[in-house]
């Protein structure tokens, strides 16, 4: 197992905020800014300027795969379009009335991908068809090359000037959507952060190994003020109360961020270094 660095004694992210940095969360599914730094947003938007990007907003058209099928089944939904949108509209009844800048970019979401002609090799369609198997493996694949520069660029146009303080998820759990955002950010060139997903497994050497290589540095956001405001922003997204939910664990336990080791708020967009 490798070693963590922790930083306990002063969180550097909330002296950045308290500075009035601007704040953006990179999101790849709709509710995860919620879940995973919901105490962190509750704090930040009454000093500072915060946008949640959420990346991935958008079903596909039918046919659709055995677990997108399974999907929709869960959710009760007849369709993607149906149950994408009522996603989206929660998503803005959660975020907005608090001051949130809510941007969808409108990419579809792993379980609904399909492949691009030019890389149909066969009669099976969809980029991603079993959930456990394929959308969970932690790699990014041929198929998903313009996604991935999709990302990016919507990234630039978000983060690319000023300075920020941008979140990013370290992609617990290997969920290629969180992977896809997590590697678009790290090569944007703008300098990120990242937040620990949640829902995630309670160990992942693959993130792990993520933060021992770019020696970044563990930072706890202090719950207990926070964490009646995140409860109350949880509850307002009906599609988290069910198995996504109960996967979370203690959705108000402390969150868990990764910097680097010395970061610097400065009047350019390389303030983080």
């Amino acid at each position: 197992m490798t070693a963590v660095r922790t930083d306990l004694h002063e969180n550097a992210l909330a002296g950045l905020i308290d500075r009035g940095v601007p704040v953006i969360v990179l999101a790849p599914h709709l509710g995860d800014a919620a879940l995973s730094c919901g105490a962190l947003l509750t704090y930040a938007v009454s000093r500072t300027p915060v946008t949640v990007v959420t990346f991935f907003t958008e079903g596909g058209q039918a046919p659709y795969g055995r677990s997108a099928r399974r999907y929709l089944r869960r959710v009760g939904a007849r369709d993607a379009g149906m149950a994408y949108q009522w996603r989206r509209d929660e998503d803005r009844a959660a975020l907005e009335p608090l001051g949130i800048t809510c941007v969808h970019a409108g990419l579809t979401e792993a379980l609904f991908r399909r492949r691009p002609a030019n890389l149909s090799w066969s009669r099976r369609t969809d980029v991603f068809p079993f959930y456990l198997a394929h959308v969970t493996s932690g790699r990014i694949v041929a198929a998903d090359a313009g996604m991935l520069r999709d990302v990016r660029e919507i990234i630039h146009g978000v983060a690319g000037s000023g300075s920020n303080l941008v979140l990013a998820p370290l992609g617990v759990g290997g969920h290629v959507d969180r992977i896809l955002v997590r590697t678009a950010a790290q090569r944007s060139g703008a300098p990120v952060a990242y937040y620990r997903d949640v829902p995630g497994s309670r160990r992942d050497p693959a993130a792990e190994a993520f933060v021992y290589r770019h020696d970044l540095v563990e930072t706890r956001w202090p719950l207990p003020e926070p964490a009646e405001a995140k409860a109350d922003l949880i509850r307002t997204y009906g599609s988290l109360t069910g198995q996504r939910l109960s996967s979370a664990g203690d959705p108000v336990a402390s969150e868990v961020f990764f910097s680097a080791a010395r970061p610097v708020a400065t009047a350019s967009s390389a303030w983080w270094r």
